[in-house]
């Protein structure tokens, strides 16, 4: 996760793995630049509507971002897999705790790669200098670095949920 400009401007690139139309969802979470992991996502996506002449789904979403001892994030809304959707900050724990906002979800590979860019307010301190980066350009092509994926020590935040 990566907080660019303001400190509490937040951005995620995330790898999804999805199970059913109607579904739980459990995605690893990356820092924006690729470099750490940092957590998980977990929730429910139910689908609502296909949109044949968009080639993509509608679901709506009620799911959480876990970051170790950092805390969490809670979002919930529409889901379009067919463009850019913003779901609603509903809350947090930790270091997020008074979080609220909004989340542009950027579909990059369905249902495998998202990529989040997190709109906070509510936030007591600045977001530790470890999520604020400069974010890789979200194309279908990026991958997290392979320490990352493999979750070595000096890639990952302080008990990251995995």
């Amino acid at each position: 996760m990566v907080f660019a400009g303001k400190k509490s401007h937040m951005v995620v690139a995330v790898a999804l793995l999805t199970v059913m139309i109607c579904c739980f969802t459990l995605l690893q979470l990356y820092t924006g630049d690729l470099q750490k992991r940092i957590g998980i996502t977990a929730g429910i996506c139910i689908l609502i509507q296909h949109k044949t002449e968009k080639q993509g789904d509608r679901y709506e979403a009620v799911y959480s971002f876990y970051f170790g001892d950092y805390g969490h994030l809670s979002v919930q809304g529409a889901y379009l897999t067919y463009e850019d959707t913003y779901l609603a900050v509903t809350g947090g724990s930790g270091i997020f705790e008074g979080a609220y906002g909004q989340v542009k979800l950027r579909q990059l590979v369905f249902p495998f790669k998202l990529f989040y860019t997190f709109y906070l307010k509510g936030l007591k301190n600045d977001l530790p200098e470890e999520l604020v980066g400069k974010p890789v350009e979200p194309t279908p092509a990026v991958e997290p670095t392979p320490a990352a994926k493999a979750a070595e020590p000096h890639a990952t935040i302080a008990n990251y949920s995995d």
